[in-house]
């Protein structure tokens, strides 16, 4: 109810007050999200009277008394309450009766709505009217969609660098680990990148048994690992003396998830990449801000795996077939998901316009992401080419769809508006 009055989606029929007052709403008001009547500042013509006041909006009158407004001053403001049955008379603090309008819906929109963001099944149910929609209106919403997610990243970004109170280089290698993960795994990569800060990594990166002995043993991946492996032997030794070091203590159950996943992207190797990454001195944030094209930013991701993890995709038996360190794809969602987000946050802090717009250029120059989301969408009649506009679909699906919130997407309100002023 509170949506339809905002959005103005009451049939437009003549309106009057239960009494038999004839309401015409020049001003719906400004929704308000805190406590409080639900409208503020409305301007409401009540039989030839203009007020200006506050809406309360209810789906029976006898709510506004369950909700204990009566006797409250802070209601006194009410000019209309609005309520879908009118079972009762509100009044003010001080005994005057309040107008009160039963607002006029189409007899089907409840529905319309219930059949909206009910539905058991995985599909789009708005797929229908997707296509039927201007390609300008269409493009609009995906603009929004695609700097709303990267507000989003940029966000988290800004979170770990309060948390590393500023150092924007362990922010980079907290941003990046978490990365690798490629959201299966993010989140242990990320905690498992907490757990050990660059600095310690740092002080060892001209051994890159080291950085494998500390990233290993942080992860926890060696203590089920074979003992009859003398490559996991001699990085439990090298982890037992450099724990004790820098007094170091593993995470509790970092939760990787191994199970119906290609053996690349095993975390075995994508710690075994960020490790090699690692050696040599972690100096990615410098370079990450001078990236102007694709080609450069996918020239950070191309680190190549040696000793072990040069035919091994996990502890254990070697693969005769192991490719190198990132596919194309894997490095072209490292750019989408790091070196873009961290130009775009480095440039927001730092009130840089050039940077920000060059993060976005960016994104709209490496090709679309081919994954479930994207085909759902694209199935139905989006059609998209670079990678600022699969973002979009996938902030489209995850914030809105999974959510929901039909009410809040452009493709839902204009379906839902179309339903409401229907009097069949």
């Amino acid at each position: 109810m509170q949506y339809i009055w905002q959005h103005r989606l009451w049939l437009q029929s003549d309106m009057r007050t239960v009494d038999g007052q004839v309401v015409q709403v020049i001003d719906p008001g400004r929704l308000n999200t805190d406590a409080g009547p639900d409208f503020f500042n409305a301007k409401i013509q009540i039989d030839g009277r203009m007020w200006a006041g506050d809406v309360e909006i209810h789906v029976k009158a006898s709510d506004w008394h369950r909700h204990g407004h009566d006797g409250d001053q802070a209601y006194d403001s009410v000019v209309l309450h609005v309520v879908d049955r009118d079972d009762t008379v509100i009044r003010r603090s001080n005994g005057e009766p309040i107008p009160q309008l039963r607002m006029p819906c189409a007899p089907q929109f409840h529905l319309s709505y219930e059949s909206l963001v009910n539905r058991a099944d995985r599909d789009l149910p708005c797929a229908a009217k997707i296509a039927e929609m201007k390609p300008l209106y269409l493009r609009d919403w995906l603009d929004t969609l695609a700097y709303e997610r990267i507000y989003d990243k940029s966000d988290r970004i800004h979170q770990l660098l309060q948390r590393y109170s500023g150092d924007w280089e362990s922010t980079c290698y907290a941003t990046v680990a978490r990365c690798l993960g490629f959201g299966v795994n993010g989140e242990p990569f990320e905690r498992l990148a907490l757990s050990l800060p660059l600095i310690f990594l740092g002080k060892h990166s001209d051994s890159i048994t080291a950085i494998e002995a500390l990233l290993f043993g942080q992860s926890g991946l060696l203590d089920t690992a074979s003992h009859n492996d003398d490559y996991v032997q001699r990085l439990r030794n090298e982890y037992t003396f450099l724990a004790h070091k820098f007094g170091l203590r593993a995470p509790q159950s970092l939760g990787w998830k191994m199970s119906r996943m290609r053996p690349g992207n095993f975390p075995h190797r994508r710690i075994a990449t960020l490790a090699a990454m690692l050696h040599g001195g972690f100096r990615m944030l410098a370079r990450i801000l001078k990236v102007t094209d694709l080609t450069e930013a996918e020239s950070l991701f191309t680190p190549t795996l040696t000793g072990y993890w040069a035919n091994h995709y996990n502890f254990g038996t070697p693969s005769p077939n192991t490719p190198s360190a990132l596919s194309c794809t894997s490095i072209q969602g490292l750019v989408i998901n790091a070196v873009v987000p961290l130009q775009f946050a480095y440039g927001m802090t730092h009130d840089d316009s050039e940077l920000t717009d060059r993060a976005i250029t960016l994104l709209q120059y490496i090709p679309a992401e081919r994954n479930s989301i994207v085909e759902l969408f694209t199935r139905n009649g989006i059609k998209i080419s670079d990678a600022f506009s699969s973002q979009a679909l996938i902030q489209l699906r995850r914030q809105y769809c999974e959510t929901r919130k039909c009410l809040y997407c452009r493709i839902g309100h204009r379906m839902l508006a179309a339903q409401a002023r229907r009097r069949d």
